[in-house]
């Protein structure tokens, strides 16, 4: 069986987009022996797919590309918060139209025919240059390499790390929604610790974990005496959180009569504890998080409006997992690490058919449901690679919420014609790249062959085709 190292999430990676097939592939080997996991493409459209998923430190791109011109890719990525490096490839009667790309950003250009070498000490220097940049930026990770505990290199990811930089600086309440399990409490973490307030407290709240009847009393505080059992009198969380941030999660479970004590708390900046009659000045700043839509409880009336937007200074939405598959190898592998090293086993990683598998499971549960699906399959691993076996049953091909098992191809079941073995090969492989929606790499781990081979077996499939 195909066995992969683990160490490949950790590779640097380039993407070449260049649609002439013979260069496609000679840029992108000459990149793969200087040690990059490579994928290559023939368009702007392929490439901005394959970043969804994939986010490079190196982009080699052709300008003239069939729709969408490599100049309008460079654009592209030059919006995001951490663009990649980007060589630009022309002919030599178009320097003018390379110059024009480093005004644009660009950082390098080649001219046409490549010269090989010129290109490998091009590679070289720009990526060196992207490994200081790493460096500084590690500096604010984790010992982990996580950004206070969030990780993930896809595009939605590093522009929600970058709208956490930017929510930090400010003071006004935030408001975090997405799916249950996506991480919203990191989030809020993440917020606490990049702001002036980080060396004050941070408290989390779960809203759905609190009695109504006493949820005013915990977070608010009471005297001794108020109420049968107030034996003592009590600060309350929210005064707990006093110079720094308080975290309410699932906000939408609070009653209507908490959310006007709560939006008063908010507009004049002092707590009443029950039971007393003076108010206390109190400096918190408020992340609620929720995985309702607080618009539509508005509109049914199950939240006050004047909440919603004093909450709606800031709203940041944390993307769900199956939104950044991108991310689902990286995380598998980060989870692996910890779990592996905490049950003292020697597991290398995962077989390809599994990271196959867990690229394109939904994770209802989001990142919560992978790290639980990660933890399971260390604790049942028989040997020194994680199998499909040794995922809990309920995410496996096949199950509800898994990756359909799907129906054999027409051309293998509902023809009369008789294939050669090779022939038979050739439209197999055909049908396992659509399968993995043109991705060569994955394709190639499948089918437990080198990528050369792979590209072999595709040319006989377009010569009987």
């Amino acid at each position: 069986m195909s066995q992969r190292n683990d160490t490949t999430a950790g590779r640097e990676r380039a993407l070449v987009v260049e649609d002439d097939r013979g260069l496609r592939e000679l840029i992108a080997d000459e990149l793969r022996d200087q040690g990059l996991d490579v994928a290559a493409v023939r368009s702007a459209e392929d490439a901005l797919a394959e970043i969804e998923n994939h986010w490079p430190h190196l982009v080699v791109s052709d300008l003239r590309l069939p729709g969408t011109t490599g100049m309008d890719l460079l654009a592209t990525l030059r919006e995001q918060p951490r663009p990649p490096a980007f060589i630009v490839v022309t002919a030599y009667g178009s320097i003018s139209q390379a110059v024009e790309a480093l005004k644009r950003g660009a950082d390098d250009f080649l001219t046409k025919p490549l010269d090989l070498d010129h290109l490998r000490l091009r590679v070289e220097k720009l990526l060196e240059v992207e490994r200081l940049r790493r460096e500084v930026e590690r500096h604010r990770l984790g010992p982990d390499g996580s950004f206070h505990g969030i990780v993930g290199e896809s595009p939605s990811m590093q522009e929600l790390f970058d709208y956490i930089h930017r929510i930090a600086k400010g003071r006004g309440p935030v408001t975090l929604a997405g799916e249950s399990g996506v991480g919203k409490e990191l989030v809020a973490r993440a917020i606490h610790r990049e702001s002036s307030r980080r060396d004050g407290p941070f408290v989390p709240v779960n809203c759905a974990g609190i009695p109504e009847a006493l949820m005013e009393s915990e977070l608010f505080g009471h005297e001794s005496g108020s109420f049968t059992g107030a034996t003592r009198t009590r600060q309350g969380l929210y005064a707990a959180a006093t110079g720094g941030t308080l975290l309410l999660d699932e906000v939408g479970e609070l009653s209507l009569s908490m959310q006007a004590k709560l939006l008063r708390v908010l507009q004049e900046g002092v707590v009443r504890r029950v039971g007393s009659n003076e108010s206390l000045p109190v400096d918190v700043r408020v992340i609620v998080a929720t995985n309702r839509d607080l618009e539509r409880e508005v509109a049914e009336g199950r939240f006050r409006d004047d909440l919603f937007y004093r909450l709606a200074t800031f709203i940041l939405e944390v993307p769900a997992l199956h939104q950044r598959r991108g991310d689902i190898e990286i995380l598998a592998t980060h989870f692996l690490r910890r779990f592996r090293a905490e049950a003292d086993r020697d597991i290398r990683g995962f077989q390809p058919d599994v990271l196959e598998h867990l690229r394109r499971y939904r994770f209802p549960g989001n990142v919560r449901e992978l790290e639980n699906v990660v933890e399971h399959a260390v604790t049942f691993s028989r040997s020194e690679w994680i199998e499909m076996e040794d995922l809990p049953s309920r995410v496996r091909p096949g199950r509800p919420g898994g990756v359909p098992a799907g129906e054999p191809p027409p051309w293998l079941t509902q023809t009369t014609e008789i294939l050669t073995i090779e022939e038979l090969t050739a439209r197999y492989v055909r049908h396992v790249l659509e399968r993995t929606e043109g991705n060569k790499r994955r394709a190639a781990a499948l089918l437990g062959i080198g990528r050369q081979t792979l590209y072999r077996y595709l040319s006989r499939a377009e010569e009987s085709s």
